[in-house]
């Protein structure tokens, strides 16, 4: 099996509790990021055991691979209607590392109608992935933390550009009008740092941190991209907790 084949299975074993798939996890050597969940292999299978028995559900939506690290966009029911991306590390073949960020699934689609999930789920192009993850980066260096405004046309095609953020309508006009109002509302999203790029073809997953309304805040926004141009996003946004709150000592990234 290929390591992205392993993670989607793995994944699916939450909700219908096949043990095989636990075997692609290095029992002595899992590190986990997720801070409500106890380190190793230990903290995993808690979880499972504190989830009221069926209630799982499990339906991976996109799944990519970049060198030793798998990323993938699941809706899940897991305590709850979530969406999330996670992220797995392998390690001669067995995932050695993982992290994630989860939101509550809204109850009603963005402005244009999207869902948090919807749209294209297979890469294409991936003889471009270097490009296009040197494009995601230069794109959320130079907007999400440089604030260079006036930059922005240059990352897309006019008002051609498909949102699934739940708050925010299609094209660059949707997204000005979204920050408009959270201006209004004195609501700052801030973005400090990046944390990870990966990609496969025309998709790149992009990791950051900041904060938003003042809240410590992680940020994952997955890219599509076409002709050298970001087409459509997706995000999940998640408040970091505080430290005291932790159920492991690794960090959120």
């Amino acid at each position: 099996m290929s390591n992205t084949e392993k993670v989607v299975a793995l994944l699916k074993s939450i909700e219908t509790g096949d043990t095989a798939p636990v075997a692609y996890i290095n029992p002595t050597r899992y590190t986990q990021h997720n801070l409500a969940v106890g380190d190793g292999l230990a903290g995993f299978g808690a979880v499972l055991q504190a989830l009221p028995p069926g209630s799982a559900r499990v339906n991976t939506v996109r799944a990519f691979a970049d060198g030793d690290y798998v990323f993938t966009h699941t809706k899940y029911n897991f305590f709850g209607p979530k969406i999330g991306f996670d992220i797995f590390r392998f390690d001669n073949g067995q995932i050695v590392e993982h992290w994630d960020n989860l939101q509550v699934t809204p109850e009603a689609p963005n402005p244009s109608g999207r869902s948090m999930i919807d749209g294209p789920t297979q890469s294409e192009a991936l003889e471009k992935t270097e490009e296009n993850k040197a494009l995601a980066r230069q794109f959320v260096e130079d907007i999400l933390i440089g604030g260079k405004m006036a930059q922005l046309q240059q990352y897309f095609d006019g008002d051609n550009y498909i949102q699934h953020n739940p708050q925010i309508a299609d094209g660059l006009s949707g997204l000005g009008a979204a920050l408009e109002a959270m201006a209004k509302q004195g609501i700052e999203m801030k973005y400090d740092r990046i944390h990870k790029v990966l990609g496969e073809g025309n998709f790149v997953l992009v990791v950051s941190e900041g904060s938003l309304g003042g809240t410590h805040t992680a940020f994952y926004d997955l890219f599509r991209i076409a002709d050298a141009r970001i087409a459509e996003h997706w995000d999940v946004i998640e408040a970091i907790p505080p430290r005291a709150e932790w159920k492991n000592d690794n960090g959120k990234f």
